[in-house]
């Protein structure tokens, strides 16, 4: 994408778009790590003890407040698993403030598929969830002032735009998604310039900086 003036609600929008793509790509990732390079829970062979026509109910329940994050990684885990033959029962929504010991969701489905996938459904919300949690905290402590929280690229590989999506759900600003929408000239690219202008100068759509 082109380069242009930052706009925060074109960031969000940017990355709402993003997700829709990345989080399939992410689980199956994680699930592959758990399952011998495949998505198929018959590679769990713990949970194959089990008998294959078992049906279990699960609660999660959180153990502190903070912010909740990663609703639909979590469907996403137990749709490349198991299609529609786990159900999901949300108590809460992305975003929403939550507290010690209160219910999140609730599944209903095989035995062998909620504990398979239970360990990367978990990941993802912790995951997620503790950087909500945590850009919320700072939120709240800039309130009452012109400051704004942005985010950066330091992010885990491969979770870009799970973790700046957990960022906006804290309460945060995505800053750039990557290296290809806007400009960030630091300390290195000055060395390697030379200045700040003649990094900026380089650029065709430039007007010459003012002497």
């Amino acid at each position: 994408m082109p380069p242009r003036r930052y706009n925060p609600d074109t960031r969000r929008d940017e990355l709402l778009e993003r997700i829709n793509i990345d989080i399939p790509g992410a689980v199956a990732q994680a699930l592959r790590e758990d399952l011998g390079g495949t998505v198929d829970a018959n590679n769990d062979i713990t949970a194959k003890l089990l008998p294959e026509n078992s049906r279990s109910h699960a609660t999660v329940i959180t153990r502190e407040n903070g912010v909740f994050c990663g609703k639909r990684w979590v469907e996403e885990v137990f749709i490349q698993l198991a299609g529609d033959d786990v159900t999901i029962i949300w108590h809460v929504d992305d975003g929403d403030v939550i507290n010690a010991n209160q219910p999140l969701f609730e599944l209903e489905g095989p035995s062998r598929v909620l504990l398979t996938g239970e360990r990367t459904a978990l990941n993802f919300v912790q995951t997620l969830s503790g950087v909500a949690s945590k850009v919320r905290h700072y939120v709240e402590l800039l309130e009452g002032t012109n400051t704004q929280l942005l985010d950066t690229r330091k992010t885990l590989p491969g979770l870009r735009s799970a973790l700046k999506y957990a960022v906006l759900c804290g309460g945060g600003a995505n800053h750039r998604l990557g290296l290809s929408d806007a400009f960030l000239i630091k300390e290195n690219h000055i060395i390697a310039s030379g200045s700040v202008r003649q990094a900026v100068e380089k650029h065709p759509g430039c007007t010459r900086m003012r002497q």
